[in-house]
């Protein structure tokens, strides 16, 4: 009996992988324990996006937006769904295995969840749990910085520089859910399919313009930035790039991966050392930039080379495009 023709072309059809079995793939390449954690604590981070993803859709009916009028260790008013979004991460990786300790925008110090120092491989996970928050009451995109360590067994549990990073990435809250992230072999994209809760990997190895045309900085500042910087923004203005700036660091590098160009958050008269913060913020996206070819500076050093000395360290930060990255540099 002849196969109808419809049905041949559904079996045909390819079957775009899962975040799921992605880390199922990475952790059958590491044939190891670790590498089963890590898998563990990735899926605890996307399992917890899922549900902020879900509390964002009907914040304003729930009565989640707003302050909570409370302020954050670095000053900020914490948003409602600040609150939501954390305690959402911290209920999700506290209970994986492996999780030594975590850090968070929204704690002052960090959390210690085990300190035994036992022999296996312990991982040390800090992220922004809702990174631009303040466009929620207008509806702006926002999103979710994660970075994650290991910590040498037998070790205490210290800050380490970006270098040293095993898995990164961020998720982006808009018309759609979009989880990108790197173990350090490359980045990749899923975005969530709603209808069976999943993240499904839309691109592999994904590659940033060698240059673009576009630089997105909060240009209110422009008169109290160094002259390298306010250099540069005239050259690119003269170049004919455009001035895109959304208010939330995950949306802009979303746009500088996938369209090249720069994004900048440089010293200011307000932030002398600048704003972004180094462990949770610029090092998770200065590796993911690199994996994707492209550069993360302070406009002295490179961001990944930049010891830490505390959990909310400050640092200014270029990230981008190689070409543009480097010839901003050589203005600084």
């Amino acid at each position: 009996m002849a196969v109808p023709a419809a049905v041949v072309q559904l079996r045909a059809a390819p079957i775009s992988p899962t975040l799921q079995s992605h880390l199922l793939a990475a952790e059958r390449a590491a044939r190891s324990d670790a590498g089963k954690s890590l898998s563990w604590i990735v899926s605890a981070i996307s399992s917890a996006c899922k549900t902020i993803a879900a509390r964002l859709r009907t914040a304003g009916i729930d009565g989640n937006l707003g302050a909570v009028g409370n302020m954050n260790v670095q000053g900020e008013s914490q948003q409602a769904l600040d609150v939501i979004a954390n305690e959402l991460l911290i209920r999700e990786l506290q209970s994986r295995e492996g999780v030594a300790v975590l850090g968070s925008e929204e704690n002052d110090e960090l959390l210690v969840v085990d300190d035994a120092q036992a022999s296996g491989v312990r991982y040390s996970v800090l992220f922004d749990p809702l990174d631009g928050s303040s466009n929620l009451d207008v509806g702006g995109s926002v999103g979710t910085i994660f970075s994650i360590y290991e910590v040498p067994p037998g070790t205490e549990l210290e800050l380490q520089a970006g270098r040293r990073q095993v898995a990164a990435g961020y998720v982006l809250y808009g018309p759609s859910t979009v989880f990108v992230m790197t173990m350090g072999q490359g980045v990749d994209m899923f975005v969530l399919d709603p209808s069976v809760g999943t993240f499904v990997r839309t691109a592999s190895n994904l590659q940033i313009p060698a240059r673009g045309k576009s630089y997105s900085v909060n240009e209110a500042n422009f008169d109290s930035f160094p002259v390298g910087y306010q250099r540069f923004i005239a050259d690119c203005r003269k170049a004919g790039y455009a001035s895109r700036y959304a208010g939330a660091m995950v949306a802009d590098v979303h746009r500088v991966l996938l369209q090249g160009g720069v994004f900048l958050y440089p010293p200011t008269a307000k932030a002398p050392k600048g704003k972004l913060r180094l462990m949770y913020e610029a090092n998770p996206m200065a590796w993911l930039l690199e994996q994707a070819g492209g550069m993360g500076s302070t406009g002295e050093f490179d961001i990944l080379d930049v010891v830490p000395d505390s959990l909310h360290q400050r640092v200014p930060v270029i990230l981008g495009s190689p070409e543009d990255v480097k010839a901003l540099r050589a203005l600084l």
